[in-house]
C-alpha cells in the first residue's frame, strides 16, 4: 500500500475536493484522481462517490479512514524516532480567521512565519461569518466563539479581554455613565449578537440589554464608529489598544468589569494526525502572542 496515496485519502477526507487535496500535496488534479483509483482497486472497494462538484466518502471509505490516520501517525512516529522527522512543513495552509483579527495581527506577524517556512504557502479567507471547516476545506481557523462542535480541536492563542469604551468627546457631551444602570441614557453601539451586556456588580452579576441606533456586524467598524462618538460600545483590547493609547477612546466603568470569558482559539478538525504545517502554524503563533502584553 502506498504511503502517499494515503496521504492524499486523509487530505481528501478533510477537502472533498481531489483537486484541492492534490495541489496541497503538489499533485496535478490528474495525478491525484489516479492515485485515489489505484488505491480502490489495491483495496478492491470504492473509497469514495465522485460528482461533478465534490466527493464524499463511501461507508466503505469512512470505516477506512480512521485505519489510514493510524498508518501515517505510526510513520511520522517512526521518521520521528530518526531524526527524519524534521523536515520543514510544506505544501498549502488554508486558514480561515474573522476579517479585523486577520488584518490587524496575523497579517503582521505573517513575513516572519514565512520566512520560518519557506516551503510553505498560505491561502487565507477573512471573515466574520463561522465557516465549516470540513465543507470548506480548512486546515485551520482563529476564532473568538466558543467551541460547539465536538469534532473540532481548540488551542487558546490569547485572551479576548472585552471592556466598555466611548470616545472623549461623546463623554464630553452626554456625560460618563457612572454605573450599568446609566447606560439606559445612552447610545450604544452594538456588535451584532452582542446587545446584553454583563458586568460584574457589588451585588452579584448584572444584565444590561442596551439599546441604540447602530448595530454593526463588523468590529472595526463598531470601534471606528465609537471613535466618532456616535455612542458607547464594547470592544476587544487587541482591537483598540492603539487607540486607548492615542486618547482617542476611552475604558469607561472600570468598577463594573464585564463578565466575557472569552479567549482567540486555534481550531482545527479533530484527527489522530496532525499535520506538520499546522502545528507549525499554532506553535508560531502561540510564541508569537505570548510575547505581547498590550491586550492584557
Amino acid at each position: 500500500m502506498n504511503i502517499e496515496h494515503l496521504k492524499l485519502f486523509v487530505r481528501l477526507a478533510t477537502t472533498n475536493n481531489i483537486s484541492l487535496a492534490g495541489r496541497d500535496l503538489g499533485l496535478s488534479s490528474a495525478v491525484a484522481s489516479t492515485h485515489i483509483n489505484k488505491l480502490e482497486e489495491g483495496l478492491g472497494v470504492r473509497l469514495v462517490h465522485r460528482t461533478t462538484r465534490k466527493v464524499s466518502l463511501t461507508e466503505e471509505g469512512r470505516a477506512f479512514l480512521p485505519h489510514a490516520e493510524n498508518v501515517l501517525a505510526s510513520v511520522e512516529a517512526a521518521c520521528a524516532s530518526v531524526g527524519a522527522g524534521n523536515l520543514s512543513p510544506s505544501g498549502t495552509l488554508r486558514v480561515s480567521a474573522s476579517a479585523s483579527f486577520g488584518r490587524m495581527h496575523l497579517m503582521p506577524a505573517l513575513k516572519g512565519f514565512l520566512s520560518r517556512y519557506p516551503d510553505l504557502f498560505i491561502d487565507f479567507r477573512f471573515s466574520d461569518s463561522i465557516v465549516d471547516l470540513v465543507e470548506g476545506g480548512f486546515d485551520i481557523a482563529i476564532r473568538n466563539a466558543e467551541l460547539k462542535d465536538s469534532t473540532l480541536i481548540a488551542r487558546k492563542l490569547l485572551p479576548d479581554k472585552r471592556i466598555v469604551c466611548a470616545s472623549p468627546d461623546y463623554l464630553a457631551k452626554f456625560g460618563e455613565p457612572h454605573s450599568p444602570h446609566d447606560l439606559h441614557g445612552h447610545q450604544c453601539i452594538n456588535l451584532t449578537g452582542i446587545e446584553n451586556w454583563v458586568f460584574a456588580a457589588p451585588g452579584g452579576q448584572l444584565s444590561i440589554k442596551t439599546k441604540g441606533r447602530l448595530r454593526i456586524d463588523n468590529g472595526e467598524a463598531v470601534r471606528d464608529a465609537c471613535i466618532n462618538g456616535l455612542g458607547i460600545t464594547i470592544s476587544s483590547t487587541w482591537n483598540i489598544y492603539q487607540h486607548l493609547e492615542r486618547g482617542e477612546l476611552v475604558q469607561i466603568l472600570q468598577d463594573y468589569p464585564l463578565i466575557c470569558d472569552t479567549a482567540i482559539w486555534a481550531v482545527y478538525p479533530s484527527s489522530r494526525l496532525l499535520a506538520p504545517k499546522v502545528r507549525a502554524f499554532i506553535d508560531y503563533f502561540v510564541e508569537h502572542f505570548g510575547n505581547t502584553s498590550y491586550w492584557d
